[in-house]
């Protein structure tokens, strides 16, 4: 990651921290930490979800919205594409997991450094010159022998809860694996087990994409990408893989099409993980890392609990859900006129996709 975007996020800080302590800056952000409402305020807030739920939606629509929230958000991305959010280099002061130092070894780390090195200068003296992207120091892996499954909620109020539960190498990879090899596998699932040069043995197929990688992570509704390639971008380690899904097929087309996909490194397919017979490119018990940023409240509710139970079943032991979502009397309820409430705290946006607002003890 470059110099200034870690100078950044070295200045950022993690939501829980955010204290109003002069009244004077209170619009120096849109969330405080240390702001409680009383209980008028919250009087005024029920009273008007209560007013929205007297006034629902026609049932026709609710059914509507359910059976074609997959074509409402083709048309949102059919229309905005990749322009309208934001690449989310907040995730790793939020999310601490996803950065590579809280998973590799210190070793890890020196040996990707030094493939950096080799790499360059393989190709040629004078690129050789440029400025090698720093690697971080490193925490401990996470412990494989714990059973638990823990997660972050982040409600967009800024509550951060615990549940149980560099540049782009891609083509200088290219480059070095075609000098090394003779000729380069053409299966995108294949992986080099390092025999020696110019052996066509060493191409192994793999069972499922991703096989060979050593720290597997899987974004559910990842829309085109805003999460997957900060990802990526500061993780040049071939042993990673990154698997990402959305329900929208005009989303998962821009994820493929962006300049950075390396379907070594990442596997992008269309699911709906709401749905209990969809597939999913990978076998139970062999993720690391499920990362969930404004998606569970796009599903209906009364699917919550089956979601979240699946993609519990794909996480290795001590393997961990990262959750951020709205939170409950966020303005963007309280703005929902007459006939937008599908359910309680449930919405259907004028584009016709939804939205869910969470509680913290709906998030248990």
């Amino acid at each position: 990651m470059a110099d200034s975007q870690e100078e950044t996020e070295n200045k950022r800080k993690q939501f829980g921290n955010r204290m109003l302590t002069d009244p004077k800056n209170v619009f120096e952000h849109n969330a405080w930490d240390n702001v409680v409402w009383d209980e008028d305020q919250e009087r005024q807030a029920r009273s008007k979800t209560e007013e929205q739920l007297a006034n629902p939606a026609a049932k026709d629509d609710i059914e509507r919205f359910e059976n074609d929230a997959n074509e409402y958000w083709n048309k949102f991305y059919g229309i905005h594409e990749n322009k309208f959010f934001k690449d989310r280099h907040w995730l790793f002061t939020e999310f601490p997991e996803l950065a590579p130092e809280s998973y590799l070894s210190p070793d890890k780390l020196s040996e990707l450094s030094l493939s950096v090195n080799e790499q360059l200068s393989e190709l040629s003296p004078s690129v050789n010159e440029k400025k090698v992207p720093e690697t971080r120091k490193d925490n401990e892996v996470l412990n494989s022998e714990s059973a638990e499954h823990s997660s972050k909620i982040l409600t967009d109020s800024g509550q951060t809860l615990s549940v149980d539960g560099s540049q782009n190498l891609s083509e200088l990879d290219d480059k070095r694996q075609q000098k090394n090899h003779g000729e380069s596998c053409l299966n995108e699932a294949v992986t080099n087990n390092k025999k020696g040069d110019n052996d066509t043995s060493e191409c192994k197929l793999e069972t499922f994409p991703g096989e060979s990688a050593k720290y597997r992570m899987f974004e559910v509704g990842c829309g085109v990408g805003n999460t997957v390639f900060p990802i990526l971008q500061a993780n040049n380690d071939p042993d990673l893989m990154v698997y990402c899904c959305d329900y929208s097929s005009t989303a998962i087309d821009l994820v493929k099409e962006n300049k950075d996909y390396d379907g070594r490194r990442c596997h992008a397919f269309v699911c709906d993980i709401s749905d209990p017979e969809a597939t999913v490119p990978f076998p139970d018990r062999s993720l690391d890392i499920i990362i969930m940023i404004f998606i569970l409240s796009a599903n209906n509710p009364d699917k919550f609990q089956a979601i979240v139970n699946r993609l519990a079943s794909f996480l290795r032991p001590g393997g961990m859900i990262l959750f951020r979502d709205y939170g409950r009397y966020d303005l963007a309820q309280l703005r929902f006129k007459k006939g937008r409430c599908l359910a309680e705290n449930f919405y259907a946006r004028g584009d016709g996709t939804r939205v869910y607002f969470f509680t913290q003890a709906r998030r248990q």
